[in-house]
């Protein structure tokens, strides 16, 4: 982690903390721009990219093309589905975008453009893309990314983990996925790789999955078919984790890890509550599993 590393990653949360902290303020500000504005400026978003890639000999001209077009075209996009679909039933062009970003993540198509170790970069890089054109641009409700956490989020989060722990340990224990073993860190490491599970893995994929994906469903196919379908949507992106082959035992577990997660978002339509829970499983797996 170079001086320059740690800038990039500074800048690639920083959107993140500022829909999470002062959304609200940042929709009326980006809704106060022409529209030419609003649509190239994300843009800007390109900038980790240069400077790690500079830094690491590693720039390409073709990459920075695309870390500087894609976020454009995303808020490109979603302005002409806010137009389209003003009662937010959903629009192919939210789909489309979904399914890029998904694809981009899972298959790892920007991998390499960044030097190893870096790489969660990118999939920061695509949630700041998503935040904005999402949160800003299309102005979809019912999204819940808030950071400022709740006593209820606490109550759900930990509530739906307790539902989810004891069938999930039994099932995975008789498919041979997870085996017991002793790990004993101390306090303050324990708490900080939570902290670091909660930010850099549970937070992008229950945005992701929760807030974009179940959210939209519902609104075409009802709240219990949303749940099943995010549910499933989110066990098949395991299908190639920790396995060169596809993994059906990853992807039966994290489906029905995924109901749980579904369950605590929709119940205040709160990402926080879900990610707890998130965080919470992947915190305790791999500790003791």
């Amino acid at each position: 982690m170079t001086p320059v590393a740690i800038a990039a990653f500074g800048l690639d949360l920083l959107p993140a903390v500022l829909f999470g902290c002062v959304g609200d303020r940042v929709v009326r500000a980006v809704g106060r721009w022409p529209v030419a504005v609003r649509v190239c400026f994300p843009a800007l978003l390109v900038a980790p990219y240069v400077m790690v890639s500079i830094s690491q000999h590693m720039f390409r001209w073709g990459w920075l093309a695309l870390y500087a077009a894609l976020p454009v075209a995303i808020a490109w996009l979603l302005l002409r589905a806010a137009a389209a679909d003003a009662g937010q039933r959903g629009d192919w062009r939210d789909a489309f975008i979904l399914l890029v970003v998904g694809l981009a993540v899972d298959l790892r198509w920007f991998d390499r453009a960044w030097p190893p170790g870096l790489r969660a970069l990118n999939e920061l890089f695509l949630v700041a893309a998503g935040l904005y054109g999402f949160l800003a641009i299309r102005q979809l409700t019912g999204v819940g990314f808030d950071f400022h956490l709740r006593w209820s989020d606490w109550k759900t989060g930990l509530r739906e983990l307790v539902f989810f722990a004891p069938p999930v340990i039994v099932l995975g224990l008789a498919l041979g996925f997870i085996h017991p073993h002793r790990n004993l860190p101390g306090i303050g490491s324990a708490l900080l790789r939570w902290v670091e599970i909660f930010l850099f893995t549970a937070v992008p994929e229950e945005l992701f999955f929760r807030a974009w994906v179940q959210n939209l469903l519902e609104r075409r196919v009802g709240r219990r078919a949303a749940l099943v379908v995010a549910s499933i949507l989110f066990g098949l992106s395991h299908f190639n984790k920790r396995s060169v082959h596809f993994n059906w035992r990853y992807v039966l577990l994290a489906t029905i890890a995924g109901i749980f997660y579904g369950r605590a978002w929709r119940e205040n339509r709160r990402v926080p509550a879900s990610t707890i829970t998130h965080a919470s499983v992947d915190w305790l797996w791999g500790l003791w599993f």
